[in-house]
């Protein structure tokens, strides 16, 4: 199989390229589409979503080329289990396949891997793959790599307001005290910014139980290419718009 982070940068010409004054911080990706774009070719599902891993890598150079700090891939929810088997196993493969493949470039290029999600349910294999990932990577301080992997934001909700209630009920907090930051700080996305810019593809318009509370203010853009299409020109288009708009925060300006 063919390395693609040798490329120092991706295959874009200079006009393609958003401003690099004002870049997202933190851009998440609903990675959608992959079965709908195998359907269409006669293929089966597994095989789009082998090709939606080759996406991640675009996607994740062009991110890297511009400045983007984190870059979030809701790789699999907590409702995905609900799939075939057989999907569930394949899907449970990728981490291992891609990382395999692109862990050392990924070092090279200074990028930190991280997981977020629950390691419950997930076979030893994928979450081998992906600790020796976020070993290897921990140290390092550029663009953040981070899979959503068995995450659903109501549960992760929910399960920060229990650790509230536990410690008020133990004395070790004062509820009417909490502040948004701390309870953010309880959620699994702790250490990270709030996403500036939400992706989705294959043109669906929901949220799908994804960073419910974090993007309370994220600008959201909607493609209607499926995951497996979606490349670098998609990326900077989606970022170029995200510079279009005032973000006002409920203010104005």
């Amino acid at each position: 199989m063919v390395r693609i982070w040798k490329k120092s940068k991706p295959e874009s010409d200079a006009a393609s390229i958003p401003d690099p004054h004002n870049v997202p911080k933190h851009v998440a990706v609903i990675m959608d589409g992959n079965g709908r774009w195998a359907k269409q070719r006669g293929l089966p599902r597994i095989a789009g979503h082998h090709a939606g891993m080759k996406a991640v890598k675009r996607v994740t150079i062009a991110a890297d080329h511009i400045g983007v700090k984190a870059l979030t891939m809701y790789a699999f929810s907590t409702e995905n289990w609900t799939r075939p088997q057989e999907e569930v196993d394949y899907l449970m493969k990728l981490p291992q396949e891609f990382l395999a493949i692109e862990l050392q470039e990924l070092i090279e290029k200074n990028v930190q891997v991280r997981m977020t999600g629950w390691r419950e349910g997930l076979p030893a294999h994928t979450l081998a793959a992906l600790d020796q990932a976020e070993a290897d990577t921990r140290h390092n301080t550029g663009l953040i790599l981070n899979f959503a992997l068995n995450y659903g934001s109501r549960r992760e909700i929910l399960e920060a307001v229990k650790t509230l209630a536990r410690e008020t009920a133990d004395g070790q907090r004062d509820i009417d005290a909490l502040t948004e930051e701390e309870f953010a700080r309880k959620l699994l996305t702790s250490g990270l910014p709030d996403p500036d810019l939400m992706i989705r593809t294959s043109g669906e318009l929901r949220l799908s139980n994804f960073m419910l509370w974090q993007s309370a203010y994220t600008e959201f853009w909607f493609s209607n290419r499926y995951w497996p299409e979606f490349g670098e020109a998609d990326f900077y288009e989606a970022v170029k718009e995200y510079q279009r708009r005032t973000r006002r925060y409920g203010g104005l300006k």
